[in-house]
């Protein structure tokens, strides 16, 4: 099982709908209404997701599943409302927040056993390290935006999962890699400003010439 083919169009609907579930869950706008022409083959497609939030440049929360068997618009709908509120990190969004917050949404490829952690590329493949009940997971960008080589990033993954930093060396911790593919929202663009009046060529007829111009946590 590889990661469904989502396009431009469903990445777009996704982000939307995990927007506005997150919105209605504070009063703030109905649930998603999604119908059925909108659900591809791909965002039926059974496929795990995390969404992570931040606000202001700074995360605010990251949660999602590991569960393969649910549709993928199932599984990023609850992964929105589980990051906004019920990440353990941070206290639940709140109304005069959602302004500033920007989703980014990742679609999981099954996870593949570690047997050799120096074969663990960072930039690329995320890591899930697990001990009995206890799992840390970190996903590619993360160690990627941070310039984290792999034993920085193994040595993270066991702090998730509030394990000592060299637990990955155990050989009853067990380890395992996937790969990821991750898409967020476009940062508000900036307002053009409005040149002044007199700063405006002017026409044969004295009016002002107007130039034309073209402006894209497991739960």
């Amino acid at each position: 099982m590889g990661l469904p083919a989502v396009d431009a169009e469903g990445r777009r609907r996704l982000l939307a709908w995990a927007r506005q579930g997150i919105a209605a869950a504070l009063g703030l706008d109905d649930p998603p209404r999604i119908l059925p022409d909108e659900l591809t083959p791909g965002l039926r497609a059974p496929a795990a997701a995390f969404v992570t939030l931040t606000e202001d440049g700074e995360l605010r929360g990251c949660i999602g599943t590991l569960d393969f068997q649910r549709p993928l618009w199932e599984s990023v709908l609850d992964a929105a409302v589980s990051a906004a509120f019920s990440d353990p990190r941070f206290p639940p969004v709140r109304a005069a927040e959602m302004e500033r917050l920007r989703l980014e949404i990742s679609l999981l490829e099954p996870p593949r056993p570690l047997a050799d952690p120096a074969t663990f590329d960072p930039s690329a493949e995320g890591i899930i390290v697990e001990r009995g009940l206890r799992r840390g997971l970190l996903l590619p960008q993360v160690a990627r935006e941070r310039g984290w080589d792999a034993r920085r990033t193994l040595a993270a993954a066991c702090g998730k999962a509030g394990l000592e930093a060299d637990a990955w060396r155990r050989p009853d911790v067990r380890l395992s890699t996937f790969r990821a593919v991750s898409f967020e929202e476009p940062e508000e663009p900036e307002e053009p400003e409005e040149p002044e009046e007199a700063d405006l060529p002017k026409g044969t007829d004295g009016a002002p010439e107007l130039a034309a111009g073209r402006a894209g946590q497991v739960s």
